[in-house]
């Protein structure tokens, strides 16, 4: 029976190497320094392209930056842009640029965050002057269930839900998820400095994406919105006419935090930061999350919650084998769920498709 998604992380970067080495693509690794997956392997961040060398149109896709997201975005990546030979058939001057694995250690140990507890997709901030997320601070006692000996989905469900009732549900979503930087054990923590993942992003962005006038970029993600829907929530573009170009290019359907149409409310030091830092003046990027529902709000919270506690308290070899990591695991890679898999790798192949029609109607210098 063939697989719709990997097992693991392991199978996800072996089928991830071949199918982009049958497509011909140009293939580089930057390897995490000091640390190995559950069973010894090395992880790493795998990056393919293909396309002219210098592009002047260029589509980016980025799966795994919340670890444990990557079973769902490495799929996209490995089935719809490569096996599928999206990718190859993409315009004349545009180019394919794939990021496997952001965050590989969190993809390796079944968890959102990397070896540091850190939120890759909160990190790209001034650690400077990070941005205090008073409204956190509120919370937080609850996410770590007040110090109690032992999890209790039932006392934390109630006591959270009980928040959100009293703060009302926006408002007690944005406390919990926009991100949060005094609290290193707790949830949506963005760090004391750039990552590992983060400088490696960095790197990318400039060693790729120099040349290009016109950049999608997409960062696949699990874990918010209708089950098995895709969500294009825009991340932006500098220029003006960033927001109306994404609509052109992905319809109605695209939504937008800042406006409270969009299942997630307003983050910050997301990846698409690191995107728009890295272009130069007249470089023209149109930056979208494409999100894929799973469960409700709560339960994916309660999972965020019960595997932090997990990690506090084991070691990561011993809490990636825990019997708790099956609501992580729902909340974030169902892929035992045919039908929520076939619906993710449709929905990813309609939004490539858009994306690269959105670049094929942009204008270029000519060379």
């Amino acid at each position: 029976m063939h697989r719709l998604f990997p097992l693991d992380y392991a199978q996800a970067r072996a089928d991830f190497l071949r199918a982009a080495s049958a497509a011909g693509a140009s293939l580089r690794s930057h390897r995490l320094p000091g640390r190995h997956g559950p069973d010894g392997s090395q992880l790493t961040v795998d990056t393919a392209y293909t396309g002219p060398k210098d592009a002047s149109r260029l589509l980016v896709t980025v799966s795994g930056t919340h670890g444990i997201e990557g079973f769902c975005g490495s799929a996209c990546q490995s089935r719809v842009l490569l096996e599928e030979g999206l990718a190859r058939a993409a315009g004349p001057d545009t180019g394919v640029l794939l990021v496997h694995a952001l965050n590989p250690y969190g993809f390796a140990y079944l968890r959102r965050v990397n070896e540091d507890n850190v939120d890759l997709n909160r990190n790209f901030v001034d650690h400077g002057a990070p941005p205090h997320n008073d409204a956190y601070d509120r919370v937080h006692p609850a996410l770590l269930g007040h110090g109690r000996a032992r999890f209790s989905p039932e006392e934390t469900t109630a006591e959270l839900l009980g928040l959100r009732d009293r703060l009302g549900a926006r408002t007690f979503q944005e406390a919990v998820t926009r991100g949060q930087y005094r609290h290193p054990d707790g949830l949506f923590y963005g760090g004391e400095r750039p990552v590992w993942s983060h400088r490696v992003l960095r790197r990318i962005v400039a060693e790729h994406l120099a040349g290009a006038e016109h950049i999608a970029y997409i960062d696949l993600h699990t874990g918010l919105g209708e089950r098995g829907t895709g969500e294009p929530i825009f991340r932006g573009g500098r220029d003006a006419g960033a927001h109306e170009r994404a609509r052109a290019w992905y319809g109605e359907a695209l939504t937008a935090s800042e406006e409270g149409t969009s299942s997630s409310t307003v983050i910050v030091g997301n990846t698409a930061t690191a995107v728009a830092d890295g272009l130069a003046e007249g470089q023209q990027l149109t930056a979208i999350t494409l999100e894929f529902g799973t469960l409700p709000g709560p339960e994916v919270l309660l999972a965020l919650c019960a595997d932090n506690l997990l990690h506090l308290r084991q070691p990561p070899e011993a809490a990636v084998r825990a019997p708790e990591k099956r609501l992580i695991r729902a909340a974030f890679a169902p892929v035992d769920d045919d039908r929520w898999g076939t619906a993710v790798l449709r929905r990813a192949r309609e939004v490539f498709d858009q994306a690269l029609k959105g670049l094929a109607s942009c204008d270029t210098k000519a060379k």
